[in-house]
């Protein structure tokens, strides 16, 4: 993997960067014994200094996501060589349960992006309009699973409810585990993960809806859905949540924001409503 050396890690040694990064251990360890490091094309060592538009070379072993081509085109609201942010229409799952499945928001990122290793740093419900932060390679991929995981990567929702006043501002942290009477539900519950969403902003829309804006610190399986519910607000349009009697579920991941792991530029992606 060649990788163009940004101005903030001007001075960096090798070591220095891939700590980082926060890369797994396994990882540089292999790196260090690999005899195939270069820095512009001439032999290097994890000691080697790096400086601005260096091209490091890391040699990784080829790998090849495993998702069937739709050949179908998606969305993308972001892309560069490292990564891309995709557009999950309602209705399409972000992944496939198994390799036969063709029609996911992953079988139509591969056909689109032209990449032989696409997979998602996260994931939305099936029902849910969103974007969807994918990794072009398996270097990138987990360096974007440690982001998420320290809560670098800022995903942001919205939520239309039944109510007639502004929903206040706050933080809902309630341990989400599975529902032993459905197999598709989860419930709030003491044994369960723990699970933070955090209610940002609101505002009424008119005829008794008001619109929820959230954040999430986890990202556990129907997490706002499950939280929106537990706080007497459940988002229109869930049947598995509400009494709803339509599957028109009214929630969109709407808006992606981090800073790029390898160009350390200020990427934000919006949904465009």
């Amino acid at each position: 993997m060649n990788i163009t050396i940004n101005q903030s890690f001007d001075g960096m040694t090798v070591e220095e960067l891939l700590k980082h990064w926060m890369l797994p251990k396994k990882m540089i360890h292999e790196l260090r014994m690999s005899k195939e490091l270069t820095i512009n094309n001439e032999p290097a060592t994890f000691h080697s200094i790096l400086h601005t538009d260096d091209q490091l070379m890391l040699p990784l072993a080829e790998e090849k996501s495993q998702y069937k081509s739709s050949f179908r085109l998606c969305e993308v609201a972001y892309e560069d060589e490292y990564l891309a942010i995709l557009v999950k229409p309602k209705g399409v799952k972000t992944h496939p349960n198994d390799m036969m499945e063709t029609n996911t928001l992953l079988n139509h990122a591969v056909y689109t992006l032209k990449s032989d290793y696409v997979e998602p740093i996260h994931r939305l419900d099936q029902e849910t309009v969103g974007l969807v932060l994918v990794a072009k390679n398996p270097l990138v991929k987990k360096i974007l699973d440690r982001m998420l995981e320290q809560r670098d990567i800022t995903r942001t929702y919205k939520a239309k409810v039944r109510s007639l006043l502004p929903i206040k501002q706050q933080t809902i942290e309630l341990p989400i585990g599975k529902d032993k009477f459905h197999p598709n539900k989860r419930r709030v519950s003491d044994s369960g993960q723990q699970a933070v969403t955090h209610i940002i902003d609101s505002k009424v829309l008119g005829d008794g809806v008001t619109e929820v804006e959230l954040k999430l610190d986890t990202g556990r399986t129907h997490q706002i859905r499950v939280h929106l519910a537990a706080i007497g607000y459940p988002v229109l349009g869930d049947p598995l949540y509400s009494d709803s009697k339509l599957r028109q579920l009214q929630l969109t991941g709407y808006k992606l924001t981090f800073i790029h792991p390898i160009t350390n530029e200020h990427v934000e992606a919006e949904l465009k409503q």
